[in-house]
């Protein structure tokens, strides 16, 4: 197996790629393959990593032109084809460098963020417009006695937005982060809704407004590759159609190059 790797170092300033050789053991992860680069070739490979187990969200990178975490995907699977992923393309990730994927893994950083080096990039844009929306729980009264109490129905609902653990795969996979800065993107977004949605917050309106912007709820053209990338299922694109049929019901007109 050949791992193919995006490579750059700001000294120079020119990106290249490199080609490691590796044995895959049973079980192998694209994280232990990048550890055995490390280890056996090239000790200045940088990329990161922290909890190992799918929680952290450190990992991510971009596989054979998807955005993955590289500590739960498999190299068997990639090798044989059964974790392929078609997504609509987008600037950064569309353009096609060289590899088979019968015996090579195209490894690189995750798009639309700037490489700091190799595939470490510079996550503050995505912070930034992630800590833009307030994403902060402002509850509608003040603290009870003990807990504030919900129903198991609107707990299972909220779950699928809490699962997100910013990762930024879905902000790397999609096509108007790509050609639109100002996006807030897909994270921010389905983490707005969250706290929207959530009945222990107060019902003002002002979580939908924070985003009633052609760069918030409107910008999105549901090209679904957010839903498809993400590793623990958060559906954007659903919270961000929710939201935009909310303010239509409310007169809301559509805005926006997302605009139904």
């Amino acid at each position: 197996m050949i791992l193919r790797i995006f490579r750059y170092d700001p000294a120079t300033g020119t990106p290249r790629y490199d080609d490691f050789e590796i044995d895959p053991d049973p079980g192998m992860t694209v994280l232990a393959a990048l550890f055995a680069v490390q280890e056996q070739y090239d000790d200045s490979l940088a990329f990161r990593y922290s909890c190992r187990g799918a929680v952290c969200g450190t990992c991510a990178v971009l596989v054979n032109k998807v955005p993955r975490l590289a500590c739960r995907t498999q190299v068997q699977a990639l090798l044989d084809g059964t974790d392929e992923m078609t997504l609509v393309p987008s600037p950064g990730s569309a353009e096609t460098h060289p590899f088979d994927p019968a015996r090579e893994i195209l490894i690189e950083p995750l798009p639309h963020l700037p490489v700091i080096r190799d595939l470490v990039v510079d996550w503050d844009e995505f912070f930034e417009k992630y800590r833009a929306l307030g994403p902060v729980f402002r509850p509608k009264d003040s603290p009870p006695e003990n807990e504030r109490l919900m129903e198991p129905g609107a707990v299972h609902a909220l779950e699928a937005y809490t699962n997100c653990i910013l990762c930024a795969a879905c902000y790397g996979a999609c096509p108007v982060d790509g050609k639109d800065p100002a996006y807030s993107g897909p994270a921010a977004l389905a983490k707005l809704y969250r706290f929207h949605s959530d009945p222990r917050e107060a019902r003002d309106g002002s979580r939908l407004a924070a985003a009633d912007s052609p760069e918030g709820w409107w910008a999105c053209e549901f090209h679904t590759n957010c839903r498809r990338v993400c590793p623990k299922g958060v559906p954007p694109d659903i919270a961000i159609g929710k939201a935009r049929q909310e303010l239509q019901r409310g007169g809301r007109k559509p805005s926006g190059p997302g605009r139904p």
